[in-house]
């Protein structure tokens, strides 16, 4: 099942001109968000694209998408990512990443046309009472959290779900929602495989 995670970022800075990911309009939150999205051990999700809009200076918007499928030339430390994220908002390449100037409205519209969009928030519908979309699109905010128009705009094409009242981080809700669809792929292929061989006779 493809699924994709989208992060905006209030202040993420848009060059290359810091020292570290945390004062670069805390850079290390897209860090830990590409690591819980696209890291299993010792593997990657080839199925997963984490997305981060950055909305911080000197010239927002820049969004900047890695892809699972194509990604290579990585480990999960921070100073590989800090030199990383560096590299390419420098405007240099690097293997499964590009940058463009989207916007994050433009991102989630076209998102949209794909694939069921959700946006996570303390006071949306639990999750345990959804069944997840094929392909699903989750938009989460940084530790401030989405701004209100922002939230606005997203939820203009998707729904409002919640992980319950409890505050995580968007490192630690990217993480629950991959295990809650990893689990339901596993009963869906253990299903699928027990129907199979009903069908033939085993």
């Amino acid at each position: 099942m493809l699924r994709d995670f989208i992060l905006y970022s209030r202040l993420g800075r848009t060059d290359s001109n810091w020292v570290n990911l945390h004062d670069a309009g805390r850079l290390d939150i897209v860090y830990e968000c590409t690591i819980a999205s696209l890291f299993l051990s010792h593997a990657l999700r080839k199925n997963v694209t984490f997305h981060a809009a950055l909305n911080g200076p000197p010239s927002p918007p820049l969004y900047i998408k890695i892809d699972g499928a194509t990604l290579h030339d990585v480990r999960t430390d921070q100073q590989t990512w800090q030199e990383i994220l560096k590299k390419v908002l420098s405007g240099k390449p690097h293997p499964g990443i590009t940058t463009a100037k989207t916007s994050f409205e433009s991102l989630v519209k076209t998102k949209a046309q794909q694939a069921q969009v959700y946006v996570l928030e303390e006071g949306g519908r639990d999750i345990s009472q959804l069944s997840l979309a094929e392909g699903s699109v989750f938009v989460l905010g940084d530790h401030v959290g989405l701004p209100k128009k922002v939230e606005g705009f997203a939820l203009r094409y998707g729904q409002k779900i919640s992980l319950g009242k409890t505050p995580y981080l968007a490192a630690s809700c990217i993480t629950v929602l991959n295990y809650l669809l990893d689990r339901k792929e596993t009963s869906t292929g253990t299903s699928k495989d027990a129907n199979k061989r009903e069908e033939q006779g085993y």
